[in-house]
């Protein structure tokens, strides 16, 4: 019987250097999409998938993060004082009772491979996610990490989300070689290659935010040279995985925001603000009313 999926690493300790200066004192995992910020999408989808350990590999800019995962006594006092219930709910669900949060610092920014390694000490021996809150994954049905963790539970072995890319942005991902005869949405992988140039790119299925894996992975992390950008990339350590094991990609049912990116930001605060109850009515006849304006302008 597979091992259920229990925790969650959550590197967290990037510049977010493509979102300043509003990421000079405050971390990018907290830029808000309408009224949650991301790190707390990626966070409800973790315990939605099963975890109830959260691992924060955070840097020294990062202790936003934690308070906004720790109990807030003032705020919640105040709320009950003023009869507030709907609020203090809001507050005090953002964990559940049953998840409990850890903060691990990352010293250096040694790149992504280094801060999964640095998770070791808690995950130890168990299969464990890793989200990346720049990609804010939305779908009606199982969330990307439910269906991931299921292919897991299928046969043991590490998965990785990918989704199809203009081969052009192949320099921004991982990339896999699909084994041939593969043509559902769960990809047995022959390679994975990180940030290849468009004519050397082995297909047009990249990398994104979601990762499960297994705990093989934390003794190839350790070996793993400095690769692309002079940093320990997890996209190495996974194609030296596959000499161990067999890791499959799977090309998940959703819609994923490139958040990491000011543009894919803006079509998720609109898209989700379209969806979210209290604003999409008001908010698409603003959006109506913008378009004439702009027709009648050009």
């Amino acid at each position: 019987m597979r091992k259920p999926i229990r925790k969650a690493v959550f590197p967290v300790a990037g510049l977010g250097t493509r979102f300043l200066p509003a990421t000079k004192a405050n971390p990018k995992e907290m830029l808000p999409v309408v009224d949650k910020p991301l790190i707390q999408y990626a966070a409800e989808e973790a315990v939605k998938a099963g975890a109830e350990v959260l691992i924060f590999i955070t840097g020294r800019t990062k202790r936003s993060i934690a308070d906004h995962f720790d109990r807030a006594y003032e705020l919640e006092t105040e709320l009950e004082l003023r009869s507030k219930k709907d609020m203090l709910e809001l507050v005090q669900s953002i964990v559940p009772p049953h998840v409990s949060c850890i903060y691990i610092r990352q010293a250096e920014a040694l790149g992504l491979g280094h801060a999964v390694l640095c998770a070791e000490p808690v995950v130890g021996e168990d299969p464990f996610f890793v989200v990346l809150a720049d990609d804010l994954m939305v779908n009606g049905g199982p969330n990307v990490l439910e269906q991931m963790r299921d292919a897991y539970l299928d046969d043991g072995c590490s998965v990785v989300g990918v989704q199809e890319i203009d081969r052009e942005d192949s320099r921004k991902y991982g990339v896999i070689q699909p084994a041939t005869g593969n043509g559902s949405s769960l990809i047995r992988i022959d390679d994975i290659v990180e940030k290849p140039e468009p004519e050397d790119a082995p297909s047009n299925l990249g990398v994104v935010g979601r990762y499960v894996l297994t705990p093989r992975i934390f003794e190839l992390l350790k070996k793993t040279r400095k690769g692309s950008g002079g940093e320990i990339q997890l996209t190495d350590a996974i194609a030296a995985l596959l000499e161990y094991e067999s890791v499959w990609a799977c090309c998940f049912e959703g819609k994923r925001y490139d958040c990491g990116s000011k543009l894919g930001y803006l079509e998720a605060t609109v898209e989700l603000a379209l969806e979210h109850p209290e604003l999409r009515d008001g908010f698409r006849e603003y959006l109506l009313r913008r378009s004439r304006e702009l027709e009648r302008t050009q």
